[in-house]
């Protein structure tokens, strides 16, 4: 990813790199790095390599220069950054990148940005060489949340995906066949999204639709089937769990999306 970044930001800037690896550098450490830059953007393998690149190159940093994290770490890693950024008056952004290797170099990718107002303006002609589609969050650390949340959904969802199709495979439907159906807009994947959380959770809108005793039967129906065919499940039993307990507390004749109301008696917080 460092190699990609890199290759956006030499169209259209003066670059200069450090590597661990010197035959990939072109400066031979974080403080000769900072005496040509007045932007820095961090691409770095786990949350210890970011804190020790930037103790060392925040204090050789000109005041007023940006520091712009790219590297998937958590909220707290970023925020754990400021202090020394702070001290050397130096700019901080997150700039969690949204997808692979291949689209950063198309320039095609998603940036998630958390920061400071003056802090994004300050990293805004790099942000933009890197790519157009930015999603600005909040405060600094928003955009690694929203990653590594955008994650969770992809890896869990992996793993409900691959169950499904284990589970409709077992009963006589084709992997190919089920993964094109998949892919309607009123199928299992795209819909919860688009209509349940986008036009129902989001809004507060429980009324009608499917309720939650209804989806709480077809849930019942996937394990027995799952049972039956002898498919092990682990993310679709787990999410079976929510409905139980959406009924004890009520919610039956609500659309399955009032689900939320679990999540947000659970946390004090509210989607809508």
């Amino acid at each position: 990813m460092g190699a990609a970044i890199a290759e956006r930001l030499a169209g259209a800037f003066e670059l200069s790199v450090y590597d661990v690896d010197p035959a990939l550098a072109t400066v031979a450490s974080p403080a000769e790095l900072a005496g040509h830059s007045d932007a820095v953007v961090l691409s770095l393998p786990h949350a210890a390599a970011s804190r020790e690149v930037v103790a060392e190159l925040a204090p050789a940093l000109a005041r007023g220069a940006v520091l712009i994290e790219t590297s998937t770490v958590a909220p707290d890693d970023v925020r754990a950054l400021a202090g020394d950024c702070a001290a050397a008056g130096v700019h901080l952004v997150d700039a969690a990148i949204l997808s692979g290797v291949a689209q950063m170099r198309e320039g095609t990718t998603a940036l998630l940005v958390g920061g400071e107002d003056a802090a994004v303006a300050a990293a805004a002609p790099v942000l933009d060489a890197l790519t157009p589609r930015q999603f600005r969050l909040g405060a600094l650390g928003s955009g690694m949340a929203a990653k590594v949340a955008n994650n969770a959904v992809s890896h869990a969802v992996m793993v409900v995906l691959l169950e499904a199709t284990a589970l409709a495979d077992a009963s006589g439907v084709a992997p190919e066949v089920f993964a094109e159906l998949l892919a309607e807009p009123d199928a299992g994947l795209l819909r919860p999204l688009a209509h349940r959380l986008r036009e129902r959770v989001l809004s507060g809108d429980f009324e009608g639709g499917m309720p939650m005793d209804a989806a709480r039967k077809d849930s019942v129906l996937a394990l027995r089937l799952a049972q039956e065919a002898g498919v092990p499940l682990f993310a679709i039993q787990g999410a079976h769990t929510p409905y139980e307990l959406a009924l004890a507390a009520g919610l039956a004749r609500e659309d399955y999306a009032a689900l939320a109301k679990l999540w947000e008696a659970w946390t004090g917080r509210s989607f809508r």
